[in-house]
């Protein structure tokens, strides 16, 4: 059996060295969350949405050069909010972080967004979006401290039934490595169950996070209704779930990649329906490599299914 507990402060940040900075802006109902990472940290990442939108995922490709990151970015305002993670990119540069080449530094700041376009803000910003100056907002506040619901690049998300947000949540194993998750969900579907007040994800809450409601039973008729918001918009791509897991254990490239996968099951545990044509479900994984290195593949498939069970509980954005 797998042990572990919440973390001290149920968050991203219980990753020793990882910082989160938000930024919004309540005319226009959108906004940037930035994760800043120590110097070491190792990122992957895994894209199952149909509609994705990123910036230098490619890059995190177990097969490809650089190994490690700078920052993580999410974002709302669809292809227009990949602009922040230029934002979070600038005030990097300025501290002198950075892949060293060819005498100069380039942050590297791998980015993903949701759509937020129809939530009723105002997007008439003129030539040029905010969201570059948004992300150096996010980027210079960046702390310990994290605002979560209707904050970062989750101010302006909604979902078919809860209006959706910024969540996080950690678990720390018997061996002390921490393992840690952040999401702005965004999805064409629901985190509850049916018409119910029940949250997909109660099987794996822990001291009551989410109301400790439990799950419905029996399940209602409603639990096998496939809810989706926007549902006369749903050509136009107006959803997305985007979220970040990390963990204090020192993995390679591949391994990270791994838990990025399997984050995508937390995704799947709490949301219904995910990964579907009109979602540009994505993960980031970090490794900051403060802690030990995973002994074998039993261990690194207990990281990984903690992984999920965190990512789960962060997706409740309400707390």
């Amino acid at each position: 059996m797998i042990r572990y507990r919440r973390g001290n402060n149920n968050a991203l940040t219980d990753i020793a060295g990882l910082l989160v900075g938000n930024a919004h802006d309540a005319r226009l109902r959108s906004g940037v969350t930035a994760v800043l990472c120590p110097p070491g940290t190792v990122g992957a990442v895994q894209v199952l949405g149909g509609a994705p939108g990123t910036r230098e995922t490619d890059l995190l490709d177990p097969a490809n050069t650089v190994e490690e990151v700078d920052a993580v970015v999410l974002s709302g305002g669809s292809a227009f909010g990949l602009d922040a993670a230029s934002g979070a990119q600038a005030w990097l540069r300025e501290q002198g972080r950075g892949f060293a080449v060819a005498g100069t530094r380039v942050p590297i700041v791998p980015a993903a967004i949701l759509f937020d376009l129809a939530n009723g803000g105002d997007k008439h910003w003129g030539r040029f979006p905010p969201y570059r100056e948004l992300g150096y907002a996010a980027a210079a506040g960046a702390g310990t401290e994290i605002a979560i619901g209707s904050a970062g690049a989750g101010y302006g998300a909604l979902t078919a039934t809860l209006k959706g947000g910024l969540g996080t949540a950690s678990s720390v194993l018997e061996d002390g490595t921490v393992v840690a998750a952040l999401v702005a969900v965004n999805a064409v579907g629901s985190a509850t169950i049916g018409d119910t007040a029940h949250f997909w994800a109660a099987p794996f809450e822990i001291d009551g996070e989410f109301g400790g409601l439990g799950l419905p039973s029996p399940l209602p008729e409603s639990a096998r209704a496939i809810p989706f918001k926007f549902r006369g918009m749903a050509r136009e791509h107006t959803n997305t779930t985007i979220g970040i897991v990390a963990t204090s254990a020192h993995l390679t490239k591949a391994q990270a990649k791994r838990m990025a996968i399997a984050a995508h099951d937390g995704y799947a545990r709490a949301l219904w329906p995910i990964h579907t044509p009109l979602d540009g479900d994505i993960v980031f994984a970090l490794a900051t490599g403060s802690g030990g290195v995973p002994g074998d593949a039993a261990t690194m498939a207990e990281l990984c299914a903690v992984t999920a069970m965190t990512m789960a509980r962060a997706g409740y954005c309400d707390r």
